[in-house]
C-alpha cells in the first residue's frame, strides 16, 4: 500500500507545488509507482504536469463531493510511474459543500483508500491554508512534509501549522507523522539563506531534512513548459536536488539502503 506524502504550509510561495511535482518526478524516476494529488483550488501541480484545469472532466472535487470512483479521474503522464489526480477550481466550494456531509474531515481518505494499492507514493499538494481541503489531506497522510523558504518571516505561522498537525493527530490520523521540513529557495550568496538555515535546524534540528533545495531558473521554468525540472534538464541544481531528497526520504523509511542514496 502507498505511502500517502502531503507537503503542507500555509503560507503561500514556499515551494509545496514545486517540492509535489520535483519530489514525485524523482521518486518516479527512480522507478517507484507515483501518484500526484492536487489538493489546491488553484491547480498549479495539474497545469505544472501540462493539463489545463478547464479542460479536466474529473477531479479530486468529484472523487471527494460526488463520490465519483477516483480511478476514473486520475490521469496519465507523458512520465514514466507518474499518474495524477487532477484538480479543478470547483474544489474553491468543496469546503462549503463538506460542511454538512459525514465524517467531512475523511473524504479524502476515502477517496483515496481504493487505489493506495496502486502505487509506492501517493503525494499531495495542499492549499496553502489550513481549510477543511488541507485537514482533509493530513487526515488521509501517513506523513507530512513542511516546505520552509530561507527567507525573512520563515517562521512565521509555522507554529500554527505544527500546533494543527499536533490537534490532527490526537483527533482525526494519530499515526500522522512529520517526514520533515524543507528548506527551499536557499541562495548560498545571501546571508539571510544562511541565517534561516540555522534558525531553523536550531529551533527543529533532527526535524529537517539534510537537502536542501536552492534557487534554480530550473526550477521556475519548467511549469511553464508542463514537466519536472528534472524532463527539463536532469543536470541542473534543482532536478538533483529534488532527487537527493527522493533518495534521503527512501533512506530514512528503510526502503534504499544508505549506501545506495549516494
Amino acid at each position: 500500500m502507498g505511502k500517502v506524502i502531503a507537503v503542507a504550509n500555509q503560507k503561500g510561495g514556499v515551494g509545496k507545488t514545486t517540492t509535489t511535482i520535483n519530489l514525485a518526478a524523482s521518486l518516479a524516476a527512480l522507478e517507484y509507482r507515483t501518484l500526484i494529488v492536487d489538493a489546491d483550488p488553484q491547480a498549479n501541480s495539474t497545469s505544472g504536469l501540462g493539463y489545463n484545469p478547464k479542460e479536466i472532466e474529473y477531479s479530486i472535487y468529484e472523487c471527494m463531493i460526488e463520490d465519483i470512483r477516483t480511478r476514473d479521474a486520475i490521469l496519465q503522464t507523458d512520465f514514466p510511474n507518474l499518474d495524477l489526480l487532477p484538480s479543478h477550481i470547483d474544489l474553491v466550494g468543496a469546503e462549503i459543500e463538506m460542511i454538512n456531509l459525514k465524517s467531512r474531515e475523511e473524504r479524502m481518505k476515502e477517496a483515496l483508500e481504493d487505489i493506495r494499492h496502486d502505487y509506492d507514493f501517493v503525494v499531495v499538494d495542499c492549499s496553502p491554508s489550513l481549510g477543511l481541503i488541507t485537514i482533509n489531506a493530513l487526515t488521509a497522510a501517513d506523513s507530512v512534509i513542511i516546505p520552509v523558504q530561507c527567507e525573512y518571516f520563515a517562521l512565521e505561522g509555522l507554529g500554527k501549522l505544527l500546533n494543527t498537525i499536533k490537534i490532527i493527530q490526537s483527533r482525526l490520523n494519530t499515526e500522522l507523522a512529520i517526514e520533515g521540513i524543507l528548506l527551499t529557495m536557499y541562495d548560498l550568496r545571501v546571508r539571510l539563506s544562511n541565517q534561516v538555515v540555522g534558525e531553523v535546524t536550531a529551533h527543529f534540528s533532527s526535524m529537517v531534512f539534510n537537502t536542501i533545495i536552492p534557487r534554480n531558473i530550473r526550477l521556475s521554468e519548467s511549469p511553464s513548459f508542463g514537466v519536472p525540472a528534472l524532463a527539463q534538464d536532469a543536470d541542473s541544481k534543482g532536478a538533483i536536488s529534488y532527487l537527493n531528497l527522493a533518495r534521503e526520504i527512501l533512506v530514512k523509511n528503510g526502503i534504499m539502503p544508505q549506501d545506495m542514496a549516494v
